[in-house]
């Protein structure tokens, strides 16, 4: 494999495990949540100047349902990053505390947590919707030959994490921060800071799962009417 898509994968690898640390910034503390919210900022550049073929094949090729998709998913997300830092920096009391920044920290609150959640459904998107390529890459670092069983065993797995994710969703009543009916978050600070992750990896599983046979049911659908089209000529 390519040391370019090594380190691609290293960055969002990383980049993975800071968003799910930054969804528990009141139980990893203010400083940390700051910091990792920097570098994954940092992090997140990089990503996109080391895919700026993506942006430079915007206007070429055709798009599909599925690219489409993407497209708007991934402009998504960039808002998402771009509202999180603007949001962080107004609030930041360590990192950025040294700018001359005062008043408007009730609006940069609320646009923190909306950038936030909506980022990490996003992403976990996004992550979904590229799921079939990081598999293949899988494959071919492990050289297994493909197995029914195997295959079985996985979706097997991928049903049980998208149950225990969606238990989590509703524990942690993310749709009440996705969609403003509530404007503060609320912690359970007697809560292992491991099964927090769990649940939020699960959560993550769950939009990964949504997003992934979201996308093979689309290109199913689009063979199916090439097929048709080529019989009717």
């Amino acid at each position: 494999m390519q040391r370019r898509m090594l380190v691609k994968m290293g960055i969002d690898l990383v980049m993975t495990v800071l968003l799910l640390c930054q969804m528990a910034y009141m139980l990893i503390g203010e400083t940390a949540h700051e910091w990792m919210g920097a570098a994954m900022f940092v992090l997140f550049v990089l990503h996109h100047v080391l895919n700026w073929r993506w942006y430079k094949n915007l206007g070429h090729g055709r798009y599909s349902a599925v690219r489409i998709l993407q497209t708007v998913v991934d402009f998504l997300v960039l808002l998402c990053m771009l509202g999180l830092m603007v949001s962080g920096i107004m609030m930041s009391r360590e990192v950025f505390a040294f700018l001359p920044i005062s008043g408007g920290m009730g609006f940069a609150r609320v646009a923190h947590m909306l950038a936030a959640y909506w980022g990490f459904l996003l992403m976990s998107v996004h992550l979904g919707l590229h799921w079939g390529m990081i598999l293949g890459m899988a494959r071919k670092m492990s050289g297994l030959a493909p197995s029914r069983g195997r295959s079985w065993v996985m979706r097997a797995a991928a049903i049980a994490v998208c149950g225990f994710g969606i238990y989590a969703f509703v524990k942690h009543n993310i749709a009440d921060y996705l969609f403003m009916r509530s404007q503060f978050v609320f912690f359970d600070f007697a809560q292992p800071l491991a099964l927090f992750f769990a649940e939020y990896l699960a959560m993550m599983g769950l939009w990964v799962c949504v997003a992934y046979y979201a996308a093979l049911a689309l290109r199913s659908v689009a063979q199916r009417r090439k097929k048709s089209g080529r019989a009717q000529e």
